[in-house]
């Protein structure tokens, strides 16, 4: 089986034990199993990548400013309204209609100035603290990072398993682990009640 086939398969589990605890959580609309968290850098080809998704993941667009952000936005959108994934696009990044907003955890108290009424609306969280402010602000869900050990030159000090379950568990919305998560890392994260997964090198390679 190949690796993406192996990290849907972990998603899916973790989504539906999720919503077996919990109920289904976003409102509405409901939470993709798995996230690809794009960066320019470290995924040269999102649509190309976003295509080969199994139906019903989601997609985080984030450009940083890359010059072709709008082209790439615009057909992540169309991929999007296929029916094929759920787009959420970054606080900075061009808004498309029928996307739901992705918050970096400075802006995650703020998550009201980007809700869109049936669209997800989810923040970045480190900390606690930043998952307990996401909360309140009213957002969906939250991506909490470093899981496991990364590649990503901006991740931290990773936390590991047992402590991320533990955030999890006092989070009070749905949760979904990023940062060095692959096929082999997310079988560890099974009993950690996330509601999901998300990725941005595991899709890369």
């Amino acid at each position: 089986m190949r690796d993406l086939d192996r990290m849907w398969a972990t998603a899916r589990t973790l989504s539906r034990l999720y919503v077996r605890a919990k109920g289904r959580g976003g409102g509405k609309t409901p939470l993709p199993p798995l996230f690809l968290v794009i960066d320019p850098k470290r995924t040269p080809h999102p649509v190309r990548l976003a295509r080969r998704l199994p139906a019903g993941a989601g997609v985080i667009f984030r450009a940083f400013g890359a010059a072709n952000a709008r082209r790439t936005a615009e057909k992540l959108g169309r991929v999007a309204k296929s029916g094929r994934t759920v787009l959420l696009i970054g606080s900075g990044e061009p808004r498309m209609r029928g996307a739901g907003a992705h918050l970096p955890e400075r802006l995650a108290s703020q998550a009201r100035r980007f809700r869109r009424r049936g669209a997800l609306l989810t923040a970045a969280a480190h900390s606690e603290a930043a998952i307990r402010r996401a909360r309140l602000a009213g957002c969906d869900a939250v991506l909490v990072s470093t899981v496991f050990e990364s590649a990503s030159p901006s991740a931290g000090k990773p936390m590991g398993a047992v402590r991320f379950a533990a955030l999890v568990r006092r989070a009070g919305l749905p949760v979904y682990a990023l940062g060095g998560i692959n096929a082999k890392t997310a079988r560890r994260l099974l009993a950690s009640g996330a509601a999901g997964l998300a990725a941005v090198g595991a899709f890369a390679d």
